[in-house]
């Protein structure tokens, strides 16, 4: 088990843990949850051997702190041109492990150390590994052609996919998960929802998402104030909890407070006079010895408001066989989807559903301005203002920069009359405070970054919000304000969230973009959930069926379709004797291929017999050897073997297309 005693840690002279102390078994799924700015990550860091406490113990399983026994998501941006399925098993140390020395093995003709490898690799899974890294990927959205493609040929947050998958792929005892869902659309999110709830090791999780949350975790560790305290249940649970202790605890500061003022009076009563000196000094020592509990003071108080839009053009926005997709250079655009006829009306709350790579963000962007429509026309109501966000936003921030020197630029566009002090006010309201309004942006965390993106879009005063993903590096606080003020805005919502909570306390209508199509999605969130599964299954069943024809495309015929009728009976003979001349030319091939694959299959069962000899450990220390260098000899075997099954059966295939 995990056990911290005590521990203190700093971040330069700032407190993240400040005498913190819990527990954590073997197997339990903890949400680990608090504030942006806290000390989360600080906290993983810790765990994970980067830092080291100031104070107190730190007590982890030795095992865990070996090679494997911990995984966690790297946060660099992957550069390398291995194929994204390589990238991943590298991710399974173990297997790592058992490759290198096996090549080591070989390479000094050590027979026994072979033989050791070859069990390590049975144990690590060595057969099975390549296709359980792309179960993982195509888990987590890439297509079956991706996961032979080189991991530089994907965008940055692609990349931070195959950062998670790389992690899940390592079969650790300890798996730590600092915002996994950050760059997962929803489909992505159910299935790693799904593989977290499977997953047998110990598991903590940094997330903002309530129903992520409460769908994996049974223990909720609350950081606040450099305090770690513990709950159990999901963040609902924790909620309710919190709340009732909450409760208790400003019924205690309150019931202290009314005997502090009591004592106080008394002894100001009292204190003069001679025949209650006494009394008066001992209420003055109980004052002294009194343990003094704070006021209840929450994060909870964040709130904020889309100021009420000057007007509400009737339509919003009118699409008509609008196409959405990207320009390229010296081609004709690439459309995602098309055919789009709707119209955005005053008030709606839509959220945007679909599978990754369908094209929500695409619609919202070409809706945004950020891209041209590829065709179509999109007719805007007069008077119409668009407020915009959406993650790479973030990156628009002027990291040498400020949030007031921000703000003043944007005033500058829309209220050039705006004074510093009520743009410092504006930016009070988003927790950017004193000097902070100067501190430059890149110094800060996602999460504050995210804040003043939503400063800047609420300044502008919209009537028609376009949110793509808005609540990545937001805490729960912030999302929950975020949330009641979209439900209060009187304005237009089209929304693009991951966030179910989100989309079920905003959204009362869907749009679907599947198929190249935009469509309205009857239903509600569990709805699309049953509605992604039935898609993975018709992929699944999809694959199948074009395996089965491949397959069936490859045997040759021993028959070629008439043309009809009409053909003469030279031509009819001239084809049989073809036909017959390229069925002895495959004869052979086909005899051969026969006994190759007899081979293959006799020398894997082999090969399967002597691992299982070799984990059984019964083997003395020549015997282990001798079958160390079997194993190695088989191993080469079966690799010309396959390779001379495909010269085969390419050949077959070459005479059987001739033949058509």
């Amino acid at each position: 088990m995990i056990v911290l005693k005590n521990v203190t840690l700093l971040r330069g002279v700032k407190p993240v843990l400040d005498g913190a102390s819990a527990t954590i078994h073997p197997g339990e799924k903890v949400g680990l949850i608090g504030r942006n700015g806290a000390g989360k990550s600080s906290l993983f860091s810790l765990l994970a051997g980067r830092l080291h406490p100031d104070a107190g113990d730190v007590d982890i399983p030795p095992s865990w702190l070996q090679p494997g026994g911990m995984a966690e998501v790297a946060q660099n941006m992957p550069e390398t041109d291995e194929s994204a399925t390589e990238f991943v098993l590298q991710g399974d140390t173990r297997l790592m492990k058992a490759r290198s020395d096996l090549a080591a093995a070989e390479a000094a003709g050590d027979g026994h150390a072979m033989a050791e490898a070859h069990a390590a690799l049975a144990e690590a899974g060595h057969f099975d590994a390549a296709a359980r890294a792309q179960a993982l990927l195509l888990g987590l959205g890439f297509q079956l052609k991706q996961t032979e493609a080189p991991v530089n040929s994907f965008s940055g947050g692609w990349r931070m996919r195959l950062q998670l998958a790389r992690a899940l792929m390592c079969p650790a005892q300890l798996l730590l998960l600092d915002e996994p869902t950050n760059h997962l659309d929803l489909d992505a999110l159910v299935w790693l929802e799904g593989w977290l709830q499977r997953y047998e090791g110990t598991l903590l999780i940094i997330s903002h998402d309530r129903e992520f949350l409460d769908a994996i975790t049974k223990v909720t560790l609350h950081l606040d104030d450099g305090k770690l305290t513990r709950y159990t249940g999901g963040y609902t649970a924790f909620e309710a909890m919190r709340a009732e202790r909450m409760s208790q605890q400003q019924a205690a500061y309150d019931k202290q407070q009314d005997r502090i003022a009591h004592l106080n009076k008394f002894i100001a009563r009292f204190k003069a006079k001679a025949s209650k000196a006494k009394q008066a000094q001992s209420r003055v020592k109980a004052l002294e010895r009194m343990e003094k509990l704070a006021p209840v003071l929450t994060a909870s108080d964040f709130e904020f408001e889309f100021p009420a839009p000057e007007s509400l053009p009737n339509p919003m926005l009118s699409l008509k066989e609008l196409a959405c997709g990207y320009e390229r250079s010296e081609q004709p655009p690439l459309t995602i989807v098309s055919g789009i006829n709707r119209s955005v009306l005053p008030g709606q709350r839509i959220g945007i559903l679909g599978a990754n790579g369908q094209g929500k963000s695409t619609l919202v962007k070409t809706l945004a301005h950020m891209m041209a429509p590829v065709s179509g026309q999109i007719t805007e109501g007069k008077g119409l203002s668009i407020g915009y966000f959406a993650q790479q936003e973030l990156d628009v921030l002027r990291p040498d920069e400020g949030p007031l020197a921000h703000m003043i630029r944007l005033a500058k566009q829309v209220s050039p009359q705006a004074r510093e002090q009520e743009l410092r006010d504006f930016l009070g309201r988003f927790r950017f405070t004193g000097d902070m309004v100067m501190q430059p942006v890149g110094q800060f965390s996602g999460g504050e970054k995210a804040r003043l993106v939503l400063a800047l879009v609420v300044w502008q005063r919209p009537n028609l919000l376009l949110l793509d993903e808005p609540t990545n590096h937001l805490d729960l606080t912030t999302r929950e304000a975020l949330s009641i003020a979209l439900n209060e805005f009187e304005g237009t919502v089209m929304l693009v969230s991951h966030d179910r909570a989100l989309l079920r306390e905003v959204c009362d209508e869907f749009w679907l973009v599947a198929k190249g199509a935009v469509s309205t999605f009857d239903g509600d969130l569990d709805d699309y959930q049953r509605w992604l599964q039935e898609q993975a299954r018709e992929v699944a069943l999809a694959a199948r069926a074009a395996r089965d024809a491949e397959k069936q495309a490859a045997t040759p015929s021993d028959a070629s379709a008439d043309n009809g009728g009409g053909n003469r009976r030279e031509d009819r003979k001239a084809q049989a004797q073809a036909r017959q001349r390229i069925a002895e030319q495959a004869k052979p091939l086909k005899a051969e291929l026969k006994k190759v694959d007899e081979r293959m299959a006799a020398a894997t069962q082999e090969q399967e017999q002597l691992t299982q000899s070799l984990l059984d450990g019964s083997l003395s220390g020549a015997q282990h050897a001798e079958l160390g260098k079997r194993l190695k000899s088989l191993g080469d075997e079966l690799e010309e073997l396959e390779n001379r099954w495909l010269e085969l059966t390419d050949a077959i295939e070459q005479l059987g297309a001739s033949s058509a």
